[in-house]
Order: structure tokens, then C-alpha cells, then sequence
């Protein structure tokens, strides 16, 4: 099992830039893919970015693309979400997720591939 602690969230005014945080124990992290997921209220769980094992690969959905950075720190094992040019939209709970199996082809941005979830963290952006 991995324990996973998400932090960096808060209230930001629209444009500026919050960097989230997933911390790691019990498992190395970089021996999997781990993605982000936000949860707004009354809608469903949305995937928001990924990043392989090997760290090259990353994924991102189109509202984020340019504005969002996802990576890697192994030494600290800890993945990243950096948040750029906040919308009022991308205000969510913001969830990190890992896939011990990324070798059975799940679907990165699907909620069922996913094994594990941190307890999430609120990103509110005010316009």
C-alpha cells in the first residue's frame, strides 16, 4: 500500500499560479504512473494530468494544456502540479492517483485504473 499526502492547495485570485504537491510513503513512486484528477462540486471526478513511469511521458486534457505542468522528483518521491494562469473553472478538489499495474493498459485518464488516491486538496480560484 502507498500513503498519499497532497498539499500546496489554497485560494488564489484568476492568472496567478499555485504549485500542488503529492508526497509519497511506502511505495517508490517513479516505478509508476501517477496522475491528477479535480472533482468540482456536483460533477464528476475529470482527469487532469499524467505522468509514466519513466517520467518523459505526460498527458494532459485540453483545458490544461499549456497552463499545467506535471513532474517528478524521485529523490523525494513526490509528484508535482504546476498550476499556471488559474481559471475561476479550475477551481476543484484536486486528487493525486497511482497505477501499481500501468503494464495493463488501463486507461490514463479513467478513475478505475487507478489503485490508489490521496485524501485531496482544495484549489479555489476566485475571478
Amino acid at each position: 500500500q502507498v500513503q498519499l499526502v497532497e498539499s500546496g492547495g489554497g485560494l488564489v485570485q484568476a492568472g496567478g499560479s499555485l504549485r500542488l504537491s503529492c508526497a509519497a510513503s511506502g511505495r517508490t513512486l517513479s516505478r509508476y504512473t501517477v496522475a491528477w484528477f479535480r472533482q468540482a462540486p456536483g460533477k464528476e471526478r475529470e482527469f487532469v494530468a499524467d505522468i509514466a513511469r519513466s517520467g518523459d511521458n505526460t498527458t494532459y486534457t485540453d483545458s490544461v494544456k499549456g497552463r499545467f505542468t506535471i513532474s517528478r522528483d524521485g529523490a523525494k518521491n513526490t509528484v508535482y502540479l504546476q498550476m499556471n494562469s488559474l481559471k475561476p473553472e479550475d477551481t476543484a478538489v484536486y486528487y493525486c492517483a497511482v497505477d501499481f499495474a500501468p503494464d495493463m493498459g488501463g486507461s490514463v485518464t479513467s478513475v478505475p485504473t487507478y489503485d490508489s488516491w490521496g485524501q485531496g486538496i482544495q484549489v479555489t480560484v476566485s475571478s
